[in-house]
């Protein structure tokens, strides 16, 4: 192949994986379709977490109380990876959302509102990172700053709804920890998990498949 022909393909396919403008306003079927998917995935994780989470909080929380949101990424990962995989305008908030309808019909010891409603706070802290880069920027640090928007949103809420009352030391812990688990569970892994999928070809009708392919 001439170095000109290598030159061309490539530079196709770079233009392939840039969408056109405003472009991630427009939801297709397959949009739709894998954001589910990845939805009802991530709420069968979150049942198992509801309960796995129970033996390293019973020994974390007399070590340094607050520490505790240390535990919290894996019920946060799945706006950011939605939002990593799909790229298009409320794909965080829609999948966080769908993976709290799991847990919540399902059932869990929080009830079913509350669940919904730090579904939709927690997706909504990850969407407004994206919206923040316009919905084109989807690189590890972006994905760690949508970690961290889901953490900071659903602490503040958690401390609202469960742990009112608590004092300033209490809240900045826990505001402190729960970021942290957020920015490397829901963020750095969730964006190492989208590129190990993008890797295997099964989103090469989405922009995140389409970089892979250009990487390669």
């Amino acid at each position: 192949m001439s170095t000109s022909t290598s030159t061309s393909t490539s530079a196709s396919a770079k233009a392939q994986a840039t969408p056109p403008a405003r472009s991630f306003l427009r939801w297709r079927i397959v949009d739709i379709v894998v954001a589910s998917v990845i939805g009802v995935a991530a709420g069968l994780i979150f049942l198992a977490w509801n309960v796995g989470y129970l033996g390293p909080k019973a020994l974390l929380e007399p070590l340094l109380p607050g520490v505790q949101g240390l535990l919290d990424g894996p019920w946060l990962f799945a706006g950011v990876l939605g939002g990593l995989i799909i790229r298009k305008a409320g794909a965080a908030i829609y999948v966080e959302l769908l993976a709290a309808v799991v847990s919540a019909l399902i059932g869990n010891q929080w009830g079913g509102f509350l669940t919904l409603e730090a579904g939709l706070v927690q997706g909504l802290g990850a969407e407004l990172v994206f919206l923040l880069f316009f919905y084109r920027r989807w690189s590890l640090p972006v994905a760690i700053l949508a970690g961290a928007g889901a953490a900071l949103a659903g602490g503040i809420n958690n401390l609202v709804l469960w742990y009112a009352g608590s004092g300033p030391a209490f809240a900045t812990i826990y505001l402190i920890s729960t970021v942290i688990s957020g920015a490397v569970i829901a963020g750095a892994l969730s964006w190492v998990l989208a590129r190990g999928i993008a890797a295997t070809g099964a989103l090469d009708r989405f922009g995140s498949g389409r970089e892979a392919r250009v990487r390669v």
